[in-house]
């Protein structure tokens, strides 16, 4: 058993063995932890700081100018929250996916079509009139789609050498082809699976939004044991057991005014509409396995070794070329699952299905705190990054302002979260220039 070096509180732990750990840098009191927040702001590793900081003055914001310019409160309403969160789903999945090869330093400019891809064979799967295969069969058969192309994309990137921006450029273009030849001259084609539709359309019951407020709590315990039991095995210091608390205690009070929110009756007719939408809990499930792997397995902290020295990785006995592979498959995987939330909203596809929104993933995942130098970001900040992204567009369309004001926007906050990026990079000692 590894003994431990001191283990009192404010010890700096970062040279400390943390194979598979969390919690790996200042150990500690909840002072301890904010002097060394603070330090790691002041080198500028700022994660998801200017996301949440923007996010708060978008809401803000877009609730100071429904009030003035509509002369009523459309944005900060029961209603418009639960749409914004239903919108706001496939963006964050694709931006969640693309996270496992921005931390690599590459991109995917196809998981946009990838996904119409799938969801194109999916509809032909699922036809009445051709097929008529099981909704949840087709869609087996649509994910693995996305393990085809991720695969395909890993080969040429990770074991030819080809750069990944050249080789999903080429299927960008290419995969548009296939995505006509499945749907034919039709043009947009219904989904007629009532199943598949209620993925973004429906709610659950009122009282499944509050167990599943207690499933999140009881596995963020669980987690958090766990980490601890790992930690003290590896004879790794601790943080104190307060901060899990304070942890519960948050999300207990976030989740639960957020659940009560959803809960009440949201709509403008006769008809009750309650409940915390379907799509939710299945976002925050995917949120919580990406986020185990990249943090507690082999897997996930190979890839953030390569993607902050790929040559090290390489001499220290990592499988680059298998862990690049296994990134571009999941990513295109994930890709899929965002078209579905798409494709379930709007209950239809078209030959230009996922054309226009990979650039807004990459957008959400880089406004979010995620580097594209490599090496740096986390799912939860591309996910905040997404809600940024999403708030825009959504309280932009609230004021019935142009649509190209929201590109404007959106442009400019990418432009300023990636020369944070760059800026934060050089203040930690780095460099902007890829090695």
């Amino acid at each position: 058993m590894t003994t431990s070096p001191a283990t009192g509180p404010g010890v700096d732990t970062t040279n400390l063995p943390a194979s598979g750990l969390i919690g790996s840098g200042q150990e500690g009191g909840f002072m301890d932890q904010a002097r060394a927040w603070f330090q790691r702001v002041r080198h500028g590793d700022m994660g998801a700081l200017p996301a949440i900081g923007g996010l708060f003055a978008l809401v803000i914001l877009f609730t100071i100018l429904s009030e003035t310019m509509l002369g009523q409160q459309y944005f900060l309403t029961e209603r418009n929250f639960a749409n914004l969160l239903t919108q706001a789903a496939s963006l964050v999945m694709l931006a969640m996916a693309l996270v496992f090869v921005i931390l690599l330093g590459e991109i995917d400019l196809s998981a946009g079509v990838t996904s119409g891809v799938a969801l194109s064979l999916f509809v032909v799967l699922t036809k009445p009139d051709t097929i008529a295969m099981h909704w949840l069969l087709a869609l087996f058969f649509a994910l693995g789609v996305g393990v085809v192309i991720g695969a395909f994309i890993g080969f040429f990137v990770a074991r030819v050498g080809i750069p990944s921006f050249v080789v999903t450029l080429g299927l960008f273009i290419g995969l548009q082809g296939v995505t006509l030849i499945l749907l034919g001259d039709g043009g947009v084609f219904r989904i007629q699976v009532p199943e598949f539709l209620a993925i973004q359309n429906a709610n659950m019951p009122v009282w499944a939004g509050w167990a599943m407020l207690a499933i999140v709590l009881l596995v963020s315990f669980a987690t958090s044991m766990w980490d601890r039991r790992s930690r003290d095995r590896a004879g790794v210091p601790n943080r104190t057991i307060t901060l899990v608390w304070a942890k519960l205690a948050a999300i207990a009070v976030v989740g639960g005014f957020f659940v009560a929110v959803l809960s009440s009756n949201r709509s403008a007719s006769v008809k009750v509409i309650e409940g915390v939408p379907i799509v939710v809990p299945i976002v925050l499930v995917i949120l919580w396995i990406g986020t185990f792997v990249l943090d507690r397995t082999s897997f996930g902290r190979y890839i953030y070794a390569i993607g902050g020295n790929a040559e090290a990785a390489r001499r220290a006995g990592i499988k680059v070329v298998a862990i690049r592979w296994a990134a571009f498959v999941v990513c295109s995987t994930l890709a899929v699952l965002s078209g579905v939330f798409s494709a379930s909203k709007v209950g239809s596809v078209n030959a230009g299905f996922g054309t226009a929104i990979v650039l807004s993933g990459v957008a959400a995942a880089v406004v979010g705190g995620v580097s594209l130098f490599g090496g740096r970001g986390r799912l939860m900040h591309a996910a905040i990054g997404a809600l940024v992204i999403a708030v825009i567009a959504n309280g932009l369309g609230l004021l019935n302002l142009p649509a190209g004001v929201n590109f404007i926007v959106t442009g400019g906050v990418l432009i300023l979260a990636a020369t944070v990026d760059a800026v934060s990079r050089v203040r930690a000692g780095g460099s902007i220039m890829r090695t």
